[in-house]
């Protein structure tokens, strides 16, 4: 996500902050950099002239020239900038006083928007609540099929049949929703491959039959400033709460996040990182301006990890480490764990200064498979040889390559790695003890 924006931006910011003194001149050149990185990752021209402006007012100021760290004040003043650009402060939907809460969904085809509709009902599921969903898309072959489907697999109801008008499957949607005691009600409108007074009716019908709290527009963050310019129109002519930015995950240059807000005035609510119903994640400004400037998300990379991982089985993983028992199976069970936060990729992306740094091995960057072969390799192995891997001989390691359709060499690697991991996690353990030592001397030490 954005990576040659961040490439650039931190090989700028990395030259200014190697200058033992900043004058307004080594200022001025870097500024003129950043501002054409902006443009190259189609950010809307006018934005990104603003925005330059007002970093160079911030940055050529007295506080920032004579201050020990000039280099580093100046990528605090981008990032106050690039925060308040993004929206400032996070926007969250807020529950109606009378449920159910009604959202609807707006946007082109091909933006996402049934998806969308799918992994914000997810989202709230996981928060304890009772979404229903509703598909007011008749024209699209399979729009109403495809929603229901996704229902199917999150549990979650799905309304809208075919024949029925748009209007009616939503006035029908929100009595049921209210009277079965669900909510939100999410609702997914039909799109058009351009913007047109048909469709835009049709949606101003519904917003006065139904009333929805909240109006979210889904847009296709592949597209750059196009985005900025559906959103400003679906802004005018239906209003937009808020907007949803679809596959930031791909290799989205970054024009419509940096843009969309300044444009239309409307904040990001949430963002789509991935084709599954749980890849879609709260829009956080501040986290994505570090990301962008090559500082991590350290944040978003726990909350990932608490929802991945089982605090039982934490528990119990910390227990075998002290015991020196970490099995194969143990090994496996955390490499689960850990494709289960989402690609390799995005986890990297949120490590501090990890795009930045220079000869660290990047060998697990993109290499999903690399963890698929390790799985299929334990799970080629007996119980006995999972809980003692010395019994693998030779001829165990080509039988089990062979189970796993992989090589022997692989199977070597990933004994390898085990042992070294068992290494490190006794190395760990003795720590642990000699700190226990010194804590219990502490005590008599003199005051």
């Amino acid at each position: 996500m954005l990576d040659s924006l961040t490439t650039r931006l931190t090989g700028i910011f990395d030259r200014l902050r190697g200058y033992g003194r900043l004058t307004e001149e080594n200022i001025q050149e870097a500024l003129r950099e950043v501002r054409v990185a902006l443009l190259e990752a189609d950010v809307n021209f006018k934005v990104a002239k603003a925005f330059v402006e007002r970093v160079r007012e911030k940055a050529l100021g007295q506080d920032v020239l004579k201050s020990l760290t000039p280099g580093q004040q100046v990528v605090k003043v981008v990032r106050d900038e690039l925060v308040e650009l993004l929206g400032g402060s996070g926007h969250r939907l807020a529950a109606a006083p009378h449920p159910p809460t009604v959202i609807m969904l707006v946007g082109l085809q091909g933006s996402g928007k049934t998806t969308s509709a799918a992994k914000l009902a997810r989202h709230f599921q996981k928060q304890g609540q009772h979404p229903i969903l509703a598909s007011a898309d008749v024209y699209r072959p399979a729009a109403i099929d495809q929603l229901k489907t996704l229902g199917a697999q999150l549990g979650i109801p799905a309304l809208g049949e075919a024949g029925q008008t748009p209007v009616a499957i939503c006035r029908q949607a929100r009595d049921e929703a209210a009277q079965r005691g669900l909510s939100p009600l999410i609702l997914d409108t039909a799109g058009r491959l351009h913007i047109d007074e048909e469709m835009l009716e049709e949606l101003r019908q519904i917003k006065r039959e139904v009333a929805p709290h909240h109006i979210l527009l889904v847009v296709d963050a592949m597209t750059g400033q196009d985005a900025v310019t559906v959103a400003d129109r679906f802004n005018q002519a239906v209003g937009v709460d808020a907007i949803v930015l679809t596959k930031m995950d791909g290799d989205a240059r970054g024009g419509a996040a940096l843009s969309v807000r300044e444009v239309t005035g409307r904040p990001i609510a949430f963002v789509g990182v991935g084709e599954k119903t749980d890849a879609l994640e709260p829009f956080h400004p501040d986290r994505l301006a570090q990301r962008i400037l090559g500082m991590g998300d350290v944040l978003s990379l726990v909350e990932r990890a608490q929802a991945a991982v089982d605090q039982t089985q934490a528990e119990a993983l910390a227990r075998k480490i002290r015991e020196e028992s970490f099995t194969l199976e143990d090994f496996a069970q955390q490499l689960r764990q850990l494709r289960s936060m989402g690609p390799l990729e995005q986890i990297l992306d949120m490590v501090p200064f990890f795009k930045g740094a220079k000869g660290m091995p990047r060998e697990l960057q993109g290499e999903e498979h690399e963890l698929l072969r390790f799985e299929a390799i334990i799970a080629s192995m007996t119980p006995a040889e999972r809980i003692v891997p010395a019994i693998i001989n030779g001829s165990r390691r080509a039988r089990i390559a062979r189970g796993s359709g992989t090589s022997v060499s692989d199977v070597n690697r990933l004994l390898k790695q085990h042992a070294q991991l068992k290494k490190m996690m006794k190395g760990l353990k003795q720590m642990e003890g000699r700190m226990g030592k010194l804590k219990g001397a502490l005590p008599l030490l003199p005051r």
